[in-house]
């Protein structure tokens, strides 16, 4: 695939019609607030890319290392900013593109009552990032 470098660094962000399908599960699951009690599972999901900014074709299974979640009360993020988690783009056990994350495995860094705002981006095998996602709010 040959593309320049401008047109491989920007992903089509078609891929996050970040269902805001942060959608609140019952039971078990996730981490707890420093000694505080278990947070829900709640989970975000997300449609993998299928080209790139210049309609090339992607393949997300072959083309993309990882999708890394950002998560902050601001709902501002910037190229410096870090991730808070990194996941592999592909499972080659069960065959699949990963799609889905359970926010509350980040539990001990989030509180219970506090509004917080979440992205992703997808990082090509290059090492290339696509820009940050539109975000979406949540809290537990």
């Amino acid at each position: 695939m040959v593309l320049s470098k401008k047109s491989r660094s920007t992903f089509v962000f078609l891929f996050l019609l970040l269902t805001a399908a942060l959608v609140s599960g019952c039971g078990g699951g996730g981490g707890s607030t420093s000694g505080g009690p278990a947070l829900p599972a709640k989970t975000l999901s997300w449609q993998p890319p299928s080209s790139y900014a210049d309609s090339t074709p992607l393949n997300p299974a072959t083309d993309l290392d990882s999708f890394e979640i950002y998560v902050n009360e601001s709902g501002v993020f910037t190229d410096t900013d870090k991730a808070d988690a990194a996941l592999a783009a592909y499972n080659p056990g069960s065959g699949q593109v990963t799609t889905s994350f359970n926010l509350a495995n980040l539990g001990p860094y989030l509180s219970l009552g506090t509004q917080y705002h979440v992205a992703v981006r997808a990082v090509a095998k290059n090492g290339l990032k696509s820009d940050f996602s539109p975000t979406a709010a949540f809290s537990f």
